[in-house]
Order: structure tokens, then sequence, then C-alpha cells
């Protein structure tokens, strides 16, 4: 069983919510992402997406892009974001970590230091999961089996337009959870619907049998709140860059844990 499975299961039966954060690896400062990833988790986190810089993240909002821009000028790279996994490892072997990004990091990877490196590397560093958002579930079951073999799951998006065939290939390929995004737009909208939500996810667990995370416009403790009522996970991202942008270095951590203990009190209320 994946650390992520097992984490799914443990907050399961518990009758709980997972709390998702995710922050672009290396904002907002290069060196500071394993001392973030230590804080979500003493408020009370219970998986870790990393995003890895990227130039042209397709379905990142403005607040995310600015994000990857800066820790792309900061010289951090998919090696980097491996390295800050490992460290993290060092002091955490129980927390779930996902690394989220595009095709293109991940090829470049491997083009660079041999084929299926980075499917190695990743594991060898404790990564727990992947999201590349450029890779469609009909293209990837090699890609999936690689990393279920190393112990890995591979998750997928899904969206408000889609269709019962698409979820039904997504759920065929895809293990861990499946991530709703759940407003039409990019990373970062604030119009979000808890009712349109709560109407959409019978339709996705009719064909998906592993948890369900929801995110996209969910900002503050209180949206959670209303998405835990009905989901497996709530995943929280543009709110947390936006907060930490232009804090000075020994405010990122506090401010990041106060925040996201406000989001685990609601989340248990």
């Amino acid at each position: 069983m994946s650390r992520i499975a097992a984490t799914f299961e443990k907050l399961r039966s518990e009758g709980r919510t997972a709390l998702i954060p995710y922050v672009t690896a290396g904002f907002p400062f290069a060196a500071i992402t394993p001392a973030l990833m230590h804080g979500m988790v003493e408020a009370g986190s219970d998986v870790i997406e990393l995003g890895i810089p990227f130039s042209d993240p397709m379905a990142d909002g403005p607040t995310i892009q600015k994000a990857g821009d800066k820790a792309l000028a900061l010289g951090v790279g998919l090696v980097q974001v491996l390295a800050y996994v490992r460290e993290f490892r060092q002091k955490n072997d129980t927390t779930p970590v996902v690394l989220m990004g595009y095709a293109n990091p991940v090829e470049r990877y491997d083009q660079i230091h041999g084929e299926g490196a980075f499917v190695n590397d990743a594991a060898n560093a404790g990564v727990d999961g992947m999201l590349i958002v450029d890779y469609p579930p009909e293209e990837c079951e090699a890609f999936a089996a690689a990393l279920r073999a190393r112990g890995m799951d591979l998750i997928f998006l899904l969206a408000p337009t889609s269709t019962d065939e698409r979820i039904a290939q997504v759920a065929r390929v895809a293990s861990g959870y499946v991530y709703y995004v759940s407003l039409k737009g990019v990373t970062g909208s604030s119009a979000l619907d808890p009712a349109a939500v709560e109407a959409m996810l019978p339709r996705i667990r009719k064909h998906v049998q592993i948890p369900v995370g929801v995110g996209f416009g969910i900002r503050d403790a209180q949206t959670a709140q209303a998405i835990g009522e009905f989901s497996d996970a709530v995943v929280i991202g543009s709110r947390i860059i936006e907060m930490l942008n232009d804090q000075p270095h020994e405010k990122v951590v506090p401010l990041t844990i106060d925040f996201l203990r406000g989001v685990r009190k609601a989340l248990d209320a």
C-alpha cells in the first residue's frame, strides 16, 4: 500500500477530511521549502503538493505563474525539487509528498539523466505521487505502471466539463486520489460554488473508487469546511502563495502554520 493510500485509509477510519496544501518549490526563497513543508505538517496537513517550477504552466493562474517565475529565477529546477524532498524525508518518513507539474521538465530530466531516471530518482528521494497536468490518461499507462512499481501513485485532474467517458478513463489509470478542479478556469479563481461541487461528486464516484480531493478556489477555512463536508480532501494553493509573496524569510513558515491550523480546525469541527 502506498503512503498516500495508507494516509487516506487512516483518515477515513477517523472520519476526517484530508488537508492538502500546495506550494511552488523554491518559493518564496530557494532553500526554505523543506522547512515550509515541515511547518505544513505541524499545522495538520495530511499530504503536501509540491509544484515543479515551469515557464509555461497552462493550468495555473497569475499567482502561481509568478511564484514559478520567481523560483526559476532563483535557479530552482527538478534537481533542486527532488533535493528538497530528500531533505524533508530526513525528519519525516510518513507524510505523503506529491509533485505537481508539467510534462516538459519531466521529459527533459530523462533526456539529461537517462531514460527512467525521473521515476527512479523521485522514488529514491521519497516522492509518493505525481500529478502531471498535461499527461492524458490514455497515454499514461506505461508511466503509471512504472510509478506503481516504485510505490508511487499517478494522480489526475477532473473538471466540471469532464464527460463520463473521460472520468472512466481516469479511473482506470489513476491511483492515490483524483483531484477535482472545482472551477472552469485556472488556479486562484474565486467564484467557487460548493453546491455545484457537491452535485458533481456522485458522477465522479460512480466511476472512481479512490478518494476525491477538491481544489481551485478554496481560499479560507469557511470554504474548506463547506467542501470538506462531501469531499475526501481539500487542496489549497494560490491563497498560500498570495499570503507568502513579499514576506520576509522569518515570517514565511509561521504565517503558513497559522493559516493552515485555522483550516485544519474548521475541517475537524
